[in-house]
Formats: structure tokens, sequence, C-alpha cells
């Protein structure tokens, strides 16, 4: 065999085994159309962001309180959540000193709170508030006069409640909880104040703090977080 044959014929041989062994190395081009692939962010996330609130009613004998909350809180991870709480909250109550006399509270002031969430539709919770309060006093005409003054009071409250479903990935649901205020301060609006008429001893009781309230994630849509499957 002629050596110029023998040698094109090697280099045809490699040139052939080169592109067959070449195709299992072939780099991949993705479609334009193709879902892209997920890019993991790091730091501040804005999607994180929620708002919302809830409302306060608590009823017990000779009085209730009534409040509203609205609140700007983060997802720090997909079982804990932390924010900023704003509250505005009335308190009546009768019968506080003497038989027939009122008692009216205007409650407004920050708070900040964290959520835990073993399961989607359970959490706990801890918020702690100092709220300054408006109140007057209007007796019932016998020892004791009116009276308007000021007052602040610092707040921890605990509990937990119940949600519609905290979904990995969102933070958009409904929720319930019962929560009390364990600090247990007189010019507290979560407690009920009451005097012994023969001794005058003040007795301080904890009341229930049921709200009901809504988080509403934001630019969730925008960064599409419920476009993906979980």
């Amino acid at each position: 065999m002629n050596r110029s044959i023998f040698v094109g014929c090697v280099l045809l041989t490699l040139t052939i085994s080169n592109a067959v062994f070449a195709q299992d190395d072939e780099v991949k081009v993705r479609n334009a159309n193709e879902d892209p692939e997920p890019i993991e962010e790091k730091g501040f996330k804005k999607h994180n962001l929620f708002t919302g609130g809830g409302v306060t009613a608590s009823f017990f004998s000779g009085g209730s309180v009534l409040g509203a909350s609205p609140v700007l809180g983060y997802k720090l991870n997909d079982y804990f959540d932390a924010g900023v709480v704003l509250n505005y909250v009335y308190n009546g109550s009768r019968d506080v000193y003497e038989y027939n006399d009122k008692l009216r509270q205007h409650v407004f002031g920050p708070g900040v709170f964290a959520r835990a969430f073993p399961v989607p539709f359970l959490f706990a919770q801890a918020q702690l508030e100092h709220n300054f309060t408006n109140i007057n006093y209007t007796g019932s005409g016998s020892a004791r006069p009116d009276d308007k003054y000021r007052a602040s009071a610092t707040s921890l409250l605990l509990g937990g409640g119940l949600s519609t479903g905290r979904q990995k990935g969102g933070t958009t649901f409904f929720y319930f909880s019962v929560l009390a205020d364990v600090l247990k301060d007189a010019n507290s609006p979560y407690v009920d104040v009451s005097f012994d008429p023969n001794s005058g001893a003040r007795r301080v009781q904890i009341v229930p703090v049921i709200r009901a309230g809504v988080n509403v994630g934001l630019f969730q849509k925008r960064y599409g977080v419920y476009d993906n499957d979980y």
C-alpha cells in the first residue's frame, strides 16, 4: 500500500472516530421557550415581604376590647416570620372602682412580632408592644370624681393560632390566634383591672386576646413565586 494512501486512511479513521465520540460530549443549547433554571437568590428577597394585619376582639364581664393592627413583615425562611406592627385598641369597662362607673381607653403604639410555623397550618407567636393610652374615667356621681389621664405600658403577648396554610414559597394566608399579655401591667389594654370594694386591693387579670387577620404577600406574582411547583 502506498504510504500516502495509508496515512490518508488513518486520518480518515481518526476523523470518523472523533465525530462519533463527540456526540456524547455535545453541548446542549437550551431552547428559548424552555423554563429557565431556578436561580437561588441570596440576601434580601423582596418577594418575602408581606403586609396585612388583624382585628382584635375580646369580651369580658363589664367590658370589651376592640382594635386593629396593620403589619409589615418578612419571611425569614420556611419556618419563621418576623415584622413590625402598629396598634389601635379601644378598651371600654364599667364597674372598675365602683358600681356603674365607666372607663374608656384609646390605645396606640408600635410593636414587633415573631411567628414560628412547625407545620404550615399551625404557629406560635410572640409580640412585644409599647402602647400609649388616653383614659377617660366617668364616676357614678358618688365618691370618685371624673378624671382624664395618660399612661403607657409594655405588653408581651404570647400564644399561637391556626392559618389556612403557609405554603412553601408563599406568605399569603388567613389566620386566627389567641394571645395573652403575660406582663399584666395594669395600664395594658389586654387586662381586666378591678378593685375589692372592701379592702381596696387591686386585681389584674389576664384577658385572652382573640385576633383574626390576613397576610398578603408582596411582589410574589412579579417574581413568579406561585408559578413554581413545590
